[in-house]
């Protein structure tokens, strides 16, 4: 039976405007690791720990989280688990992991690229729980999740409960674009039905990783990321990921030059140019200028005798990696007519990294990229509904603020909204209170007004509560727990805080003062 459970972040997190205004406003982000550490070491103490991690696998300060389980009497490391590139991130890309026994902990460094892809049973049958460690970087082709996918696979498999520490999607939780990836080309280069950029955070991926494999999963969320933050934003030191993307532009340029595979369009100096043999630099750096792509300019450069483009990218948060991508091979099949590569009985490379056909169709067909995009706009459009089932930090759907702010609170439970008859308002606490009964009702609790003692008693998901107007004290199970906050009586009808009530009934409650967005997750 699918068990799905997802921890509170904080139980009192204050409902404060989170700064935004480039890198040296951001807000710090406190990672999933941290929160681990730091508020549920019950679910790791006394148990035999297996980590899956690399050299990213750091908390703020930049300690490695295998040190710090390591270092920590009262937990119990006992095997590390190793993504492509290896613990250490320096084996080239494809290459061979090897497995072998850490030289210092002494205990097993089992690979997960080498002689299977896939945690076994016996490199599972001496530990208790699985932890999941790694940064990604927001392409549905990168590996690392691949892997996350095949952890959580083994979790349901051989009855491991799973834990995924999360971490942010470096290029934001807002760009999702690019082809979707279909049944037949499922790979470990494309391990779901994803677009190329999917906007999500390895936490909210493993959630939709885990509709279909029905792990015991925990996520631990982080505190303070917020949708619209690159990495840039979040005060936290950046990790090489791999040998190829040792930086932010790296990162940023992976999926705007590296769709090539098998057409002679290359990426160079580490995703930060493309081009080949046969084209006209000024000639691609001109298309692509005029096609108003959102925050790059593209400089003609000449690489030996291949013509190319440098990424010049203007405004990190503008910038979308995944169309930039579709329309360089586009207007670069219109300059030298490359060869598209085909599937036959086995599925070439190219068609794993699109997660299609169409777009080596569309190719041949020499379409423009406007006409590219079209081909997979309809299915894009669906993913983006069904991905807010999943989101932990606040899905944005079609109209809400996010979209061109109303000035207007909005409320989302498991990505529904709920509706008020008295707009929710922020009291002088910077509480955002709404109507008790609605919220209430949407996280599936029967509610009831006490008229004689001015109470409101909540029950649902094994939680009683109970919340007097004008009293800062409320009763959960029997015991009193103090708010800094009241519920009131206004317009005729009962507001509550929603943080409270929402945490009191054990869902994430996310609040995004800067859209005017609550999103709550169960």
């Amino acid at each position: 039976m699918r068990k799905l459970v997802v921890y509170l972040l904080v139980f009192f997190l204050t409902l404060t405007v989170l700064p935004f205004g480039g890198v040296t406003a951001a807000p710090k982000v406190k990672l999933g690791n941290e929160v681990l550490v730091e508020q549920y070491r019950h679910l790791i103490e006394g148990k035999k720990i297996g980590l899956v991690t690399n050299q990213t696998g750091i908390d703020s300060q930049g300690r490695s989280l295998i040190d710090i389980l390591a270092e920590d009497p009262s937990l119990d490391l006992a095997a590390l688990y190793a993504p492509e590139h290896g613990i250490d991130g320096k084996a080239a890309a494809g290459a061979y992991v090897e497995s072998y026994t850490h030289p210092t902990l002494g205990i097993p460094v089992y690979s997960l690229y080498g002689a299977t892809r896939k945690p076994t049973e016996a490199m599972v049958k001496n530990i208790d729980v699985l932890l999941y460690d790694i940064q990604d970087i927001g392409a549905r082709t990168y590996t690392y999740m691949s892997t996350m996918n095949y952890v959580i696979e083994a979790g349901s498999r051989y009855q491991k409960p799973v834990i995924v520490l999360d971490r942010p999607n470096p290029l934001g939780g807002l760009i999702v674009d690019g082809p979707m990836m279909e049944d037949p080309y499922i790979s470990f280069v494309g391990i779901d039905n994803l677009p190329m950029a999917h906007g999500m955070t390895a936490g909210e991926l493993a959630l939709f990783f885990n509709r279909k494999l029905g792990a015991d999963l925990t996520v631990i969320p982080m505190e303070g990321w917020t949708r619209d933050m690159i990495f840039q934003d979040t005060g936290l030191p950046w990790q090489q990921t791999s040998p190829n993307i040792p930086d932010l532009v790296s990162c940023f340029g992976y999926m705007a030059t590296g769709l090539g595979e098998g057409t002679g369009i290359y990426q160079a100096d580490k995703f930060k140019w493309i081009g080949g043999k046969g084209i006209d630099a000024q000639r691609f750096a001109d298309l692509l200028n005029a096609s108003g792509l959102p925050g790059v300019r593209f400089i003609p450069e000449y690489q030996g005798q291949a013509g190319g483009v440098r990424l010049d990218i203007t405004d990190y948060h503008k910038f979308n990696p995944a169309k930039t991508g579709i329309y360089a091979l586009t207007y670069a099949k219109h300059l030298n007519d490359f060869q598209v590569p085909k599937s036959g009985n086995t599925i070439v490379m190219f068609d794993k990294i699109m997660g299609t056909a169409k777009i080596g169709q569309g190719l041949e067909q020499k379409l423009y990229p406007a006409a590219m995009e079209t081909l997979y706009a309809k299915e894009l459009e669906q993913f983006k509904q069904e991905r807010q089932k999943y989101l932990l930090y606040g899905p944005y759907p079609s109209g809400s603020p996010a979209n061109g702010n109303t000035g207007e609170v909005k409320i989302f439970v498991q990505g529904e909204q709920v509706n008020f008859d008295v707009p929710p308002y922020l009291d002088k606490n910077n509480r955002l209170l709404v109507p008790f009964r609605a919220i209430a009702e949407a996280l599936g609790a029967t509610v009831n007004w006490l008229p004689q003692t001015r109470q409101v008693s909540m029950v649902g998901r094994g939680q009683i509560l109970l919340l007097t107007i004008n009293s800062n004290e409320a009763v959960v199970n029997g015991q009193a727990i103090s708010m800094d906050t009241t519920p009131v009586i206004k317009d005729g009808r009962t507001l509550v805080p929603v943080r409270y009530v929402g945490e009191f009934l054990r869902s994430i409650v996310d609040w995004d003062q800067k859209e005017k967005l609550v999103n709550i997750y169960q």
